[in-house]
């Protein structure tokens, strides 16, 4: 069943001034990309960040990896996201898993929702492509009095002489305008954009984590990032591909690939007035 509504155009994102377009990689990004490891959803249920029956909303959903784990755990989730072919992914996914999730397009500044409606809503891995300060405001709008926004990132960490380093080395190599270099799986500026849309009782969290990936997976988790089939043309994701796997051939040649994550999630509840 397609549990998708409200159609807008086009599935496309900017970063830096450039086009960035998940569409172009929907695949890879429902195949080779990790979603948010079973401890981070263990650690909302821990915290009481959530309970089941809560209505909740995913915004930048994606392939619904948070919408997903909502759902496992009971909760009554809708995802929301600009790009349709990533939410046809979900789809399918969801259905392997045995959940439902109903799906929206549209974007996390003009929210479909009524006020005061949601009990949460999540933003994973996607709160640095929104206006921030408008995707907070419309959080504030239609989270009910009490409500929680909770950001997290599932970022991997460049180390010295690791793979994640040596991949982002040849990423810039093909794209020197990628700004995703160098992180450290860290975001202080986004507690500030809670604090300005009027939510209190702000927390953070993290920890790290070892996520295994072969090199064909890895490599195809490359292909879905950002820097890579979202921004270059054909022939150069092709070039990048195989330079890829030489390197992952002489300089890494492990199977698994262990790849150092951080999870890292900031949050705030809507004051009960």
């Amino acid at each position: 069943m397609n549990n998708r509504t409200h159609p807008i155009d086009p599935d496309t994102l900017r970063d830096f001034g450039k086009t960035v377009d998940f569409s172009q990689t929907a695949t890879d990004y429902a195949t080779h990309r990790a979603g948010f490891p079973p401890a981070f959803f263990d650690l909302l249920a821990a915290r009481d960040y959530t309970k089941p029956g809560m209505c909740a909303l995913d915004i930048g959903t994606g392939t619904g990896t948070v919408a997903r784990g909502l759902a496992r755990m009971g909760l009554q989730v809708t995802g929301l996201d600009p790009a349709m072919s990533l939410m046809d992914q979900a789809e399918q996914l969801d259905r392997a898993a045995g959940v439902s999730v109903t799906y929206l397009e549209g974007n996390a500044e003009t929210l479909p929702f009524a006020d005061s409606s949601l009990d949460l809503i999540t933003a994973g891995q996607c709160w640095h492509w929104f206006d921030r300060p408008a995707a907070a405001a419309e959080a504030a709008r239609i989270l009910k009095p009490g409500g929680r926004l909770l950001i997290a990132h599932f970022d991997w960490l460049p180390l010295p002489g690791n793979v994640v380093a040596a991949t982002e080395k040849l990423i810039l190599a093909f794209n020197p305008d990628w700004a995703g270099a160098g992180g450290a799986g860290l975001y202080p500026d986004w507690l500030s954009d809670l604090a300005h849309a009027g939510f209190g009782r702000l927390e953070t969290v993290s920890f790290d984590i070892i996520q295994p990936y072969s090199p064909a997976a890895w490599r195809g988790r490359i292909r879905a990032s950002a820097g890579i089939s979202a921004s270059l043309p054909a022939d150069e994701i092709t070039r990048f591909d195989a330079a890829l796997a030489r390197m992952l051939a002489c300089d890494f040649n492990i199977d698994p690939l262990p790849v150092p994550h951080r999870v890292w999630l900031a949050t705030g509840i809507l004051p009960i007035i």
